[in-house]
């Protein structure tokens, strides 16, 4: 089939590449180039360095709207437009060009955690397992038909390793879906509206630490946090980014701290966790245990959320 390949993260990197050794990828839109970090150095996206190493076409478009874009769409006669984490509304113009639609791989289990952030979402809400969906897009949010769905246990993961287990499972996926497709054996199954939930952008605020919270709370909320939104608190005065908690058996009243062997015990509304990871303000990243031998903790020092 002639695909056209839509997607920016590295989520989207292993469907890319399934699709480019079954499939005639004839365009890969991807966001545009952007600098980033402190010496704002322009980078590509990791689906446009996957591109170029496969040797296909690139296609930066600001937006999709508009009769240029929908146009040179057109001009590449696509049978089928795959989507995975693009990051650009594709207008209901677009989704009617390729003559099989336009397939989304969704880090979810539609209609739960439509949206954004489902895989965050999840692990927040303490579900016990994330998914991934192949859907019809659609002009709505993630709320088209789905051709097949793939359950994963959260165990305890974080979401940054769920999200590399459902790109490999949604890239699978996305294969064996298309292959329906193309044999005309494909079952669009509609969603169930009275079961959808939605699942916004993760903020600071979402995975903020405090000793109010339960170990539970706080440990959903270190794994659901990443590089665009840190777990974050103050420990004797100095704000940490907590890249790493342990629930653990010791007593502690909440807002405690106490240094260990393994790392810094902090104490919760219910019990304590040991904070095994860390990164001072400004610092590299670090154990805990490091951390309490340079921060001198005093008796009477205690933890907090940060300002």
């Amino acid at each position: 089939m002639r695909v056209v390949f839509m997607g920016t993260p590295p989520f989207a990197v292993p469907s890319l590449k399934a699709l480019a050794a079954d499939h005639d990828v004839v365009a890969v839109y991807t966001a545009a180039d952007r600098p980033s970090g402190r010496g704002l150095k322009v980078t590509s996206s990791a689906v446009r360095c996957a591109a170029e190493e496969l040797g296909l076409r690139i296609e930066q478009p600001s937006s999709l709207r508009g009769s240029a874009e929908l146009a040179r769409l057109r001009e590449l006669r696509p049978d089928v437009v795959c989507v995975a984490a693009y990051g650009l509304i594709l207008p209901g113009d677009v989704l009617t060009v390729p003559a099989h639609g336009s397939l989304n791989v969704h880090g979810s289990l539609l209609p739960r955690w439509r949206g954004a952030a489902p895989i965050e979402r999840a692990i927040l809400a303490g579900d016990a397992e994330v998914g991934v969906s192949i859907m019809l897009m659609d002009e709505g949010l993630d709320t088209g038909p789905y051709a097949d769905r793939l359950a994963v246990p959260v165990d305890g993961a974080t979401a940054e390793a769920l999200r590399q287990t459902l790109a490999e499972a949604g890239a699978r996926l996305l294969v064996d879906v298309l292959r329906r497709v193309a044999g005309g054996g494909v079952t669009w199954v509609p969603q169930d509206e009275s079961l959808a939930s939605y699942a916004p952008k993760i903020t600071a605020v979402d995975v903020a630490l405090s000793p109010g919270l339960t170990v539970e709370e706080a440990s959903r909320r270190v794994r659901a946090s990443g590089s665009s939104a840190n777990s974050r608190a103050t420990i004797d005065g100095r704000t940490v980014v907590v890249e790493r908690l342990t629930p653990t058996s010791e007593e502690s009243t909440p807002g405690s701290v106490a240094a260990s062997r393994a790392g810094i015990l902090l104490g919760f509304a219910d019990g304590s966790a040991t904070l095994d990871r860390l990164r001072p303000s400004g610092k590299s990243a670090m154990d805990g245990a490091e951390f309490a031998r340079g921060a001198r903790l005093g008796e009477h020092a205690i933890w907090g959320a940060a300002l």
